[in-house]
């Protein structure tokens, strides 16, 4: 009997992944209200009433898709270890950053249009645990440039330079690849690209000492 259940929950764990691994494509197209059960389960390869019994409304799949996407790129945020090395920290979350903009371009685009329309579904997750987060961390930048570890600057700027920098090669896709269409064909692309953002960014930040 425990076997059995232990394939089933198995079974149902692969099948919501199916689901919102759909869903996360459907809606970073169409959007929220452009986007239908039905599309995502065709895009699932499973029955609408299959896909209602995993989530019984659309505005379930959407909103567990936006907390899937918060929690992958929140994660390396978190994990900025204040004891550590400044640029060797901001450095490391900057790459993960840029890595999730490849691998995942919808899920930054999904979050960017649910920012563009207000951020209903996400609102209250903004205001409480994000910003707590984000002062958290901000406070960790703080006590770096009061160490002299890092140049003065402001630790929220620098947080949403971060955000943008990184999430602008997912979320401006068409226009990047227009710019340099033979570049963005080149496999070592986002490497470089990030190695050029970590030159600027990296030597922006680092401590100054008047010689």
């Amino acid at each position: 009997m425990a076997s059995s259940n232990n394939k089933r929950t198995r079974i149902q764990g692969i099948n919501r992944g199916i689901i919102l691994d759909a869903a996360l494509e459907v809606f970073s197209t169409y959007g929220f209200r452009g986007s239908t059960i039905d599309q995502i389960a065709e895009k699932a390869g499973m029955s609408k009433p299959n896909l209602l019994y995993y989530f019984p409304r659309k505005e379930d799949i959407y909103v567990t898709v936006l907390e899937n996407t918060l929690e992958d790129w929140l994660t390396p945020f978190r994990d900025i270890d204040p004891d550590g090395d400044p640029i060797e920290e901001l450095r490391k979350y900057t790459v993960h950053k840029m890595k999730l903009s490849a691998l995942r371009p919808e899920s930054s685009r999904l979050f960017a249009n649910e920012i563009l329309h207000g951020a209903p579904a996400i609102q209250e997750f903004l205001k409480t645990n994000l910003k707590r987060l984000v002062d958290e961390k901000a406070g960790v930048i703080k006590l770096w440039i009061s160490q002299g570890k890092l140049a003065p600057v402001d630790p929220y700027h620098l947080i949403f330079m971060i955000w943008a920098t990184t999430q602008h090669y997912a979320d401006f896709d068409v226009q990047v690849r227009a710019v340099l269409p033979e570049e963005t064909t080149n496999g070592d692309f986002f490497d470089d690209a990030a190695d050029s953002i970590l030159n600027i960014l990296l030597n922006g930040i680092r401590p100054r000492h008047n010689v």
